[in-house]
């Protein structure tokens, strides 16, 4: 039963060219060297090395410049104890009309203290800033890394400057070492961000970012797998620049350099717009649509592929949009909106409600979710 279930998914007639099968793959030229599927497995204990680096990175690195910044862990204001209280966070920390009716009646409480008490409860659940700044600075730095050893190699590459050769003798094409670190690295990142998803600060859009990571990793096995080697690493290295200066952005935000974020965030906006805008569709999606038609012609796979990066380029026009909000919030108002993906409200949203302001508050959390928006931004490969 597995091997038929093994052998329906790899279908030769699905993945590859007419004419091509795995077995071809396996036997290359001597010299040559053809991606094959055990060898990018290595990136699975490869990523748990990676997990522990970025512990490593985090505790030695990441939190001593947030000293260096004056960014403190803070300790939270403490909600009183309360059993009955408790129990209906732990299932819904934003309780309806009615259950603060019913609550009030119980315990004898005045329905604004009771409102008061679950608003320092997600306070206290609230990740601190240097948390925040220490997972950015790790993904700032990941990225920063791979984007330079991304260049480094594709800038010698004849392909880059003519993606036509992309697609000459594909799949039989030599891969390189740097083509295979570049992978593996890749794939082994995005492996230690499934594991990490359960640990780090818990945002909104989890489910969505789950799904978006296990996907990430399946385009990135399967490319690797049908040879889309040259495509591939352009695809990663163009995406890889504009999260740079999103990260580079988060992390002034939370030094409290507001300046130096609107100027960062105005940059990420404008690289998001050339890299993703330009260079990735009239530039690799035209190779991967018309080119590899013209030179090695549709196949069942071929279909998958380009279907999958049209729907990843009408999400970067829908992200676009949503950044060029903010930065022009930014350009003219001088303040970028904060990252406010948890599900915690800000001291500040507790401090709107003690004045009995509710339509402050209702601004204040329209504004911040305009950044929730673009979590897909920086991790939409």
């Amino acid at each position: 039963m597995s091997s038929w279930i093994w052998a329906w998914v790899w279908s030769e007639r699905f993945w590859l060219p007419e004419n091509v099968s795995w077995a071809d793959l396996e036997h290359p030229p001597p010299g040559v060297d053809y991606p094959r599927l055990r060898h990018i497995l290595y990136a699975l204990p490869l990523a748990v090395g990676v997990f522990l680096l970025r512990l490593l990175f985090e505790r030695l690195v990441a939190k001593p410049c947030a000293h260096i910044l004056q960014i403190q862990a803070g300790v939270p204001r403490r909600a009183q104890p309360n059993a009955a209280l408790e129990r209906l966070y732990l299932s819904k920390t934003c309780p309806d009309a009615s259950q603060l009716e019913g609550l009030s009646k119980q315990l004898d409480w005045d329905v604004r203290k009771i409102q008061r008490w679950f608003r320092i409860r997600r306070n206290q659940d609230r990740p601190s800033t240097q948390k925040k700044f220490c997972e950015s600075s790790w993904r700032f730095t990941f990225y920063l890394a791979i984007f330079a050893y991304g260049v480094s190699h594709l800038w010698k590459s004849p392909w880059t400057w003519d993606t036509r050769r992309c697609w000459y003798n594909f799949p039989f094409q030599h891969q390189s070492p740097e083509q295979y670190n570049h992978y593996v690295a890749e794939l082994a990142f995005y492996w230690s961000l499934m594991f990490s998803q359960f640990i780090d600060i818990k945002r909104k859009d989890f489910m969505i970012m789950l799904v978006h990571h296990l996907a990430t990793i399946i385009l990135i096995t399967f490319s690797y797998a049908n040879n889309m080697l040259r495509a591939g690493t352009l695809v990663m290295c163009v995406h890889d620049a504009s999260d740079i200066f999103l990260e580079a952005a988060k992390l002034a935000n939370y030094a409290k350099y507001q300046r130096l974020c609107d100027g960062l965030f105005v940059v990420f906006s404008i690289s998001f717009f050339i890299t993703r805008l330009v260079i990735f569709p009239f530039w690799i999606i035209y190779s991967v649509l018309v080119e590899s038609w013209e030179i090695v012609g549709p196949y069942h796979s071929w279909w998958l592929f380009n279907g999958l990066l049209l729907v990843l380029q009408t999400l970067h026009i829908i992200w676009f949009y949503l950044i060029a909000r903010i930065a022009i919030k930014a350009i003219f108002k001088g303040k970028v909106s904060k990252d406010d993906r948890s599900d915690i409200e800000s001291s500040s949203d507790e401090e709107s409600y003690s004045t009995g302001g509710k339509n402050s508050n209702q601004t204040l959390n329209k504004d911040s979710n305009h950044t929730s928006n673009l979590n897909g931004a920086s991790h939409d490969h």
